[in-house]
C-alpha cells in the first residue's frame, strides 16, 4: 500500500430515496426551510436540507455512534 496521508474517498454515488410523511410534518419541513432562510439569508429546498438533518441527527445520538462504531469493527 502507498504511504499517503489521505485516505480513499468514500462511494459518493447519490441514492434517491422517496417517502411518504404525515402533512403535519411536510408543514414543520417547509416552516425550517423557511427559518433556515431567515437564519441564512439563503433559500434552499427542502429536499437539500434533509440529508444534512438526517446526518446532523445520526452524529447527534450518541448510542448509535458508539454502536455502529463496534459493529464496524466486528465486520473488519
Amino acid at each position: 500500500m502507498p504511504d499517503i496521508k489521505l485516505q480513499r474517498l468514500p462511494d459518493r454515488t447519490p441514492i434517491k430515496l422517496t417517502i411518504t410523511m404525515l402533512p403535519d410534518l411536510s408543514q414543520a419541513l417547509k416552516e425550517y426551510s423557511a427559518f433556515y432562510a431567515a437564519t441564512y439569508g439563503r433559500d434552499e429546498q427542502t429536499a437539500e436540507l434533509v440529508p444534512a438533518m438526517l446526518d446532523a441527527f445520526l452524529e447527534s445520538d450518541r448510542a448509535f455512534v458508539r454502536w455502529r462504531a463496534a459493529n464496524r469493527k466486528e465486520a473488519t
